[in-house]
């Protein structure tokens, strides 16, 4: 760790539900070791952090263990991140696009079974991805655009998520192994700097079964991530990485807090952070924002 730098404890739950109680606080001021006086409020009933004073960091993480909570331990080093990679597809909206897709052409259970498994990290996801699109070929495009208007929601939280962090000076960028038809649209609706994704070939207005060009994998999300801090001069501390599939590991682990959201379990179990029960405003209270700091979007 770096030198000054102090470990915390963020405690988060779902917005509004109150879960963090007294009891939950009293716990976490006896297992961080910090005591009462050391527990911040991020969130009235939703979010608390304290300085972590204690060597026994399991027994902090367990303390809560079948509670609707969130425990994380996160550095205090570049609190505040200043570039944020994120995931789409489960992650900044609520539904996997493909499987969406293959709902047009009565595939759905088919594909989004392939998609499973491939996001659990069972099957390479190049591969998976190929073999997904050569079942829509022929699907047109008017169908994409029905899927983007009728289907995807975005995830809660996502929108006052980057409203904030850009208000803070963070640069944005929505990195997806999905498609270019979505992420450009998903970009704008939540408030994205940029979005870099898959471009699906067409043939007569129609998929044409594949991509244009090299697919975009974990990989190529780990490139990015290592890109975009390089072009703007920011060390890896200062980055966060946040997805849900075996495809977004390397950047989760790569970055300065690398955040899996309700993952898949490798993904969960490998990531600095993980969220099961907040949204995704969870990522501001473990950069230390309070909920007054949040920005309406």
């Amino acid at each position: 760790m770096a030198r000054g730098a102090e470990l915390i404890v963020v405690v988060t739950g779902a917005p509004g539900a109150g879960d963090i109680t007294p009891l939950v606080v009293d716990v976490i001021a006896r297992v961080s070791g910090a005591g009462q006086s050391g527990v911040t409020v991020l969130a009235d009933g939703d979010a608390i952090e304290t300085p972590l004073m204690t060597s026994d960091a399991s027994a902090v993480r367990t303390a809560l263990a079948g509670s609707p909570l969130d425990v994380n331990i996160v550095s205090s080093v570049e609190r505040r991140k200043r570039l944020l990679i994120a995931d789409m597809d489960s992650t900044m909206i609520e539904q996997e696009c493909i499987d969406e897709m293959a709902a047009e052409f009565g595939l759905k259970d088919k594909i989004a079974a392939i998609t499973e498994r491939a996001m659990r990290g069972e099957l390479a996801f190049e591969a998976a991805l190929r073999e997904r699109l050569g079942l829509l070929r022929g699907l047109d495009e008017a169908a994409l655009e029905r899927v983007y208007r009728e289907r995807v929601t975005v995830m809660s939280g996502a929108k006052t998520l980057i409203a904030t962090m850009t208000r803070a000076g963070a640069y944005t960028a929505l990195v997806s192994g999905g498609f270019t038809f979505f992420t450009s649209r998903v970009a704008t609706a939540i408030g994205f700097h940029t979005n870099r994704a898959n471009v699906l070939a067409f043939e007569g207005g129609r998929l044409a079964g594949d991509v244009v060009g090299p697919i975009l994998g974990k990989q190529e999300k780990l490139a990015a991530l290592t890109e975009f801090a390089g072009l703007r001069g920011l060390p890896m501390s200062a980055t966060l990485a946040v997805g849900d599939g075996a495809n977004d590991l390397a950047m989760i682990k790569a970055a300065g807090l690398g955040v899996a959201y309700r993952a898949k379990p490798i993904v969960a179990a490998e990531a600095a952070a993980s969220i099961l029960h907040g949204d995704l405003t969870a990522l501001l209270y473990l950069q230390g924002f309070k909920k007054d700091e949040f920005v309406s979007a």
